[in-house]
This record gives C-alpha cells, sequence and structure tokens, in this order.
C-alpha cells in the first residue's frame, strides 16, 4: 500500500512539472486584400481555400473611375498645349513687331513670360496623365504573397471599395502557435523557452520557442495570449485553425 502511495505521488509531481495548453495554429502573416480604387468587379480568379503564389491575379475590377481621370487629364493637356500655341504665335509676330519697333520690349517680355508659364503647365498635364495611366494596373489587384484564400469576400458585380477587404490571404510559410496562459503560470514562461508542440489530427510534433507574451490580460479569464514559433519541417499538412498543444517544463 505504501508502494502504491509512493508511485501515485511521484506520478502526481512528475505530471505538476509539465503545464499543457491547447491553442491553434495561426499565421502570423495574414493579409486582409483590397483595391486601391472603387469599382464594379469584373473578374475573380480564386475560391476560398485556393492556394496562391505571389503575384498572382486575385480579382479585376472596372477602369471607370481611372477613366474618367484620364479623360480630365488629357483635356487639361491639351487645353494647356492650344493656349500654348497661340502664345507661340504671338510671341513670334511680337519679336518682329520689335524689330520694326512698333511693340515695345516689355510685351515681349510679358509674352515669354506667359509661354513659360505654359510650358510649365504643359508638363504637369503630363506628368499628370502619367500617373493617371500608370494606376490602371493597380485594377488587376494581385496577392503580394504567396498564401492560401482563408476569406473571399467579394463576387462579380459587386463594387470594391478601398479599405474594404476583398480577400484575407493567410501566408503558409510563416505559421505559429497561438495559446492562452492563465497569469498564475506567467513565472513557467520566458521569451525564447523551448516548449513541445503537437498537432494530434495529423500526429506531428516538433520543438518550438516562446516568440511572443501579450501584456494584455483577457479580463474575463485573466489569460494572457502567447505566440509559440516552431518549424513545420515541410509538412504540407498544417494549416491556420488546427487545433494545437504546448507543453511547458517547469525550469
Amino acid at each position: 500500500m505504501k508502494k502504491l502511495l509512493l508511485i501515485l505521488a511521484l506520478g502526481a509531481s512528475l505530471m505538476a512539472e509539465v503545464l499543457t495548453l491547447s491553442g491553434s495554429v495561426i499565421s502570423d502573416n495574414q493579409k486582409m486584400i483590397t483595391s486601391r480604387f472603387m469599382g464594379f468587379v469584373t473578374r475573380v480568379n480564386v475560391s476560398e481555400g485556393e492556394k496562391v503564389r505571389r503575384g498572382q491575379v486575385l480579382y479585376t475590377i472596372d477602369s471607370r473611375e481611372i477613366d474618367s481621370a484620364k479623360r480630365q487629364a488629357e483635356l487639361s493637356l491639351q487645353m494647356y498645349q492650344n493656349q500654348f500655341t497661340n502664345v507661340k504665335l504671338n510671341l513670334d509676330r511680337y519679336k518682329r513687331l520689335l524689330q520694326k519697333d512698333m511693340v515695345s520690349k516689355y510685351e515681349v517680355e510679358n509674352m515669354e513670360l506667359a509661354a513659360k508659364n505654359l510650358q510649365d503647365m504643359i508638363d504637369i498635364a503630363k506628368a499628370r496623365l502619367q500617373e493617371v495611366k500608370n494606376q490602371y494596373k493597380y485594377l488587376n489587384v494581385k496577392a503580394p504573397n504567396n498564401g492560401v484564400v482563408i476569406a473571399k469576400n467579394i463576387k462579380v458585380g459587386e463594387m470594391a471599395m478601398p479599405g474594404m477587404p476583398a480577400i484575407i490571404l493567410s501566408d503558409l510559410s510563416n505559421l505559429k502557435i497561438s495559446a492562452e496562459i492563465s497569469e498564475s503560470n506567467l513565472d513557467k514562461i520566458a521569451y525564447g523557452k523551448r516548449v513541445l508542440v503537437k498537432i494530434p489530427s495529423i500526429n506531428f510534433k516538433t520543438i518550438g520557442k516562446i516568440s511572443a507574451i501579450i501584456p494584455s490580460s483577457n479580463p474575463m479569464t485573466h489569460t494572457f495570449k502567447i505566440k509559440i514559433s516552431f518549424n513545420k519541417n515541410n509538412n504540407s499538412k498544417i494549416f491556420p485553425g488546427m487545433y494545437a498543444t504546448v507543453d511547458i517544463k517547469a525550469d
């Protein structure tokens, strides 16, 4: 009987040395993709759960807003060019009249100044037109990195709005484990501490490190969030949202 009690006490002592936390796999590089311009969605090339590569076109919007800005820029440029042509003709005429002392040098200088100002306006208008033309490339919204589409909030025919997330892209190359630890156990963890990470559904085990301790407790549960970085060892079956456990050994 004494031997049995000793074994039970020893087992309880060993169990107490390991703190097991429940958590989940997260992407530490999750991006909300949005368009720079307002426009109707003309094409959506991806579906939820689909893997995408950097530079791949996710969706396309129409060019009405940019078309309007382009027409305005073209009209402004044409107006300044027409005005410059007229001023240049008058300037040439005034120069000939100056040689005959039929106009003053002051009048010619004013005409030269007007021509210079219009040339400056033409240069500005050309730069503005080129700027607008460059915006057409943003009509094709592309993936900024490799990842998987975990949410798609747009459909063909809907209005895409700047700042409104259209697609949420999760980077599978930068996965971590997110877990919560009670404030009474905070003394058992530290930045860089090695822990055992398990993902039971795929029988995955590896050693990870505590990479973040969020200094803001949940007032309802009095727990703190921690993040654990780990190497997935080229395992292609690990995805955000999977259940995981973290074993922390007492020092």
